[in-house]
């Protein structure tokens, strides 16, 4: 399975940035593309390990519970 890289803009808009077939390689370009970003740019830069782009797109815009914090 590929690992894919997206920009996350607000109103869950996805940009496919590119895909690899190691997390190794992804990791470093997504930190790369995460240094080059400016502070003020919206979005976020996230790696998503999926079978299709479409999978990847749907696990993104899922929403996740937080996890219980401490002695919950």
């Amino acid at each position: 399975m590929p690992y894919y890289i997206y920009r996350i803009k607000p109103f869950a808009q996805l940009d496919k940035l590119s895909e690899f077939k190691t997390f190794n390689d992804a990791s470093s370009q997504a930190k790369a593309l995460r240094a080059a970003q400016a502070a003020d740019a919206p979005g976020k830069i996230k790696v998503i390990f999926a079978d299709t782009e479409l999978q990847a797109e749907d696990l993104l815009c899922q929403v996740r519970t937080p996890q219980p914090r401490g002695d919950d």
